[in-house]
């Protein structure tokens, strides 16, 4: 267990390394922070000043490293377009980002499991069918339209639910929710299940058809001809060997809601990381990308290494341990 855990760190830190090199290269070589900074009157001495405060003037090994140094300490520099740290930026907008994701992805894997569990068990009903194409909408439309029609269904039309921002939000020491209040929570309504839509089709249909598959397996039918209920035989043996590849590519989704927040949180202007992100884009605020590119290889490298762990704690075969090569001397 514990040389399977530290593998599984190793390769996740050999991938930040990566992203932090490729992080590195855009902050140097995209745009001119002195420009930037001081704007196209500084002076010669300005500008000298200012390259040798950022660094800018030693090798560029001696900078990757102090690059890599300041963002483990989360020190990302100074946004070009704020003039305020990054790391305070993305501390304030984190959170609604944060409650957006948790809110759909937990939608996501309930409905998901529970609808792919009840058409695979209910395959020939009528409810099943219903439900398998309502599910085309979620895959086959994109996120920003799905966004769009519900804001004109349910803000324009119907005048039941708002249409952008988060609401009215409430300060708990560093974090701001709006989990308490009403108007924060009907804010997160829509952009929750834009977000979500997607993912929740896309687990529903892979747990269906891996719970077809597993039905149909020998030891099903063996637990049939043992008597035992269609409760224990559905859940207790095949929604458990259904769960392995579940696993993955719910934990790879819920890593992509937060990644792909971006376009949610630009249709309903939802104040998070994915919304600063393009406005980063825009002004070409170099240590906000960065560190917004970091932030989601972290994401991911996390997810990642938690899907790899529960493989371990799911699957038994991967407990048994290797027998040793046959000595052939």
């Amino acid at each position: 267990m514990i040389a399977f855990v530290l593998r599984r760190f190793a390769q996740a830190v050999i991938v930040m390394l990566a992203v932090a090199l490729v992080a590195f290269v855009m902050f140097r070589f995209m745009g001119d922070p002195i420009t930037n900074l001081l704007g196209q009157d500084a002076t010669v001495a300005d500008r000298q000043a200012m390259m040798e405060r950022l660094g800018l003037d030693r090798p560029m090994p001696v900078q990757y490293f102090d690059f890599i140094s300041r963002a483990v300490q989360g020190d990302f520099g100074i946004s070009y377009r704020m003039a305020r740290p990054v790391s305070e930026v993305i501390l304030e907008r984190l959170p609604a980002t944060l409650e957006l994701a948790a809110v759909s992805g937990l939608m996501a894997l309930l409905l998901g499991v529970s609808f792919g569990v009840y058409t695979a068990l209910r395959r020939d009903g009528w409810l099943s069918h219903v439900i398998m194409t309502v599910s085309l909408i979620g895959v086959s439309l994109p996120t920003f339209l799905i966004g769009i029609l519900l804001i004109w269904v349910f803000a324009v039309e119907l005048g039941w639910l708002p249409s952008f921002g988060r609401g009215e939000t409430i300060q708990i020491g560093w974090w701001r929710t709006g989990f308490l209040t009403e108007s924060g929570l009907k804010s997160l309504i829509l952009p929750a299940i834009t977000l979500g839509l997607f993912q929740m089709t896309l687990i529903m249909r892979l747990v269906r058809s891996e719970m077809l598959e597993v039905l149909r397996t020998d030891y099903i039918r063996f637990a049939r001809a043992r008597g035992l209920s269609s409760r224990a035989i559905n859940f207790g043996h095949a929604l458990k060997n259904t769960l392995v590849p579940v696993i993955t590519i719910t934990g790879l989704q819920l890593g992509a809601i937060i990644a792909f927040a971006i376009i949610t949180e630009t249709v309903f202007q939802w104040p998070g990381v994915g919304l600063l992100f393009i406005n980063a884009i825009k002004f070409v605020d170099v240590p906000v990308m960065s560190a917004y590119l970091l932030l989601i290889a972290l994401i991911f490298v996390t997810i990642n290494l938690i899907v790899d762990l529960l493989y371990y704690a799911v699957d038994p075969r991967l407990r048994v341990e290797r027998p040793k090569a046959a000595d052939t001397t």
